[in-house]
């Protein structure tokens, strides 16, 4: 009798999910995205600075907000300006990645 066997699937190699920024002076910086959170009819994203080395991560990265927007050519990512849109946002991320992170408020 003939065995039946699951087809043998490869493990899918995962890695962070990048993007690539311009700071306005010309520097491109390549950032995390660590979590990400609709909230208020908007999309948001929290994204640290990426670093490809763990041993050069010092514990004092900075959680970046962006608002995701999209036009015809596609997403783009707007930094949030508003105090109360950024605290309420941020809450809300900090609630998301409490498990995994040792957050400072």
């Amino acid at each position: 009798m003939a065995e039946n066997k699951m087809p043998e699937v490869p493990e899918e190699e995962y890695g962070p999910e990048l993007i690539t920024l311009d700071d306005g002076e010309g520097h491109e910086l390549t950032f995390e995205i660590i979590a990400s959170l609709d909230y208020n009819d908007a999309r948001y994203i929290g994204v640290v600075e990426y670093v490809e080395d763990e041993s050069e991560i010092s514990g004092d990265e900075q959680l970046v907000i962006l608002r995701v927007g999209a036009d015809e050519e596609g997403e783009y990512y707007d930094v949030v300006e508003d105090d109360e849109e950024l605290f309420e946002v941020g809450k809300q991320i900090e609630k998301l990645l409490a498990d995994d992170y040792d957050i400072e408020s």
